[in-house]
């Protein structure tokens, strides 16, 4: 049992090393291949492309429920210890700093990097990275670096989406059964929301959007078989994904919490 431990921890360190090390070489190629005007832009338009379709849908979907059960939770407290004038406050806040990037961050590691890990597992499994490798071509460069960038954009871009249809679910079903009035609702949220919300939720995305996606590219870079090598890469970049998500945003929100002042309604 102990040999069994030790060797997972180190499974674990040289996994991380590995990912931070990918996460480093993609940012390098973007940034010099942008400079040189070597970066293949038609890759990341396609990839944005592609990410858009498999993502907007299921993430609004996503959004919508999330912004009624986070109401009906937040109202339903609120009128036990009568603070319904906060509603509108805690509903907004909790979403953009929370809601919003969690949701597009499993959204982007569930639907964009299975499938990115199951395009680059085939292409591994087929030797086409070995071909690229072979003609003095990196794969990162051509391959991870294009899905990276993208990944970061979307991210983004889903982020606001996600908040502005969870923000507006939540504002119709509190407004609209009367517990609170429009404008209350509106005058508690603005009271409380600060703009370092916003960018919060924001670098939340990015950070998220790249782990996702440096994970699916790693166990697809990594696998070796044959099909079922790529089923269980894709199965193990979505695991490790939603673990490291959710260990890095409560890192970064308690390092938020500290070091930005909380506004007061």
């Amino acid at each position: 049992m102990f040999d069994n431990l030790t060797g997972r921890m180190k499974d674990g360190i040289k996994t991380t090393g590995s990912l931070m090390i990918l996460a480093a070489e993609s940012m390098r190629f973007i940034v010099t291949d942008i400079i040189s005007r070597r970066f293949s832009w038609s890759e990341f338009l396609l990839q944005c492309l592609f990410m858009t379709r498999v993502s907007l849908l299921p993430t609004i979907l996503v959004s919508i429920p999330f912004g009624i059960i986070t109401s009906v939770q937040i109202g339903a407290a609120a009128n036990q210890i009568g603070a319904q004038s906060f509603i509108g406050a805690v509903n907004g806040v909790g979403i953009l700093r929370q809601g919003a990037p969690l949701v597009t961050s499993l959204m982007i590691a569930g639907a964009v990097g299975s499938a990115i890990c199951s395009d680059l597992g085939a292409r591994t499994v087929r030797e086409e990275t070995d071909a690229l490798m072979v003609m003095g071509i990196s794969p990162i460069q051509r391959l991870v670096a294009p899905r990276v960038l993208a990944a970061l954009l979307i991210s983004m871009l889903l982020t606001v989406i996600v908040a502005m249809s969870a923000m507006t679910t939540a504002f119709a079903l509190v407004v609209g059964t009367g517990q609170i009035s429009a404008g209350t609702y509106l005058e508690s949220f603005v009271g409380l929301a600060q703009p370092t919300d916003l960018y919060l939720a924001e670098l939340k995305a990015l950070i998220f959007g790249l782990i996702a996606v440096v994970v699916a590219a790693h166990k697809g870079l990594q696998a070796r078989g044959g099909p079922k090598a790529v089923a269980d890469a894709v199965n193990q970049a979505v695991v490790l994904s939603v673990i490291l998500l959710a260990v890095v945003n409560v890192g970064i929100t308690q390092v938020y919490v500290m070091l930005v002042p909380q506004g007061v309604a």
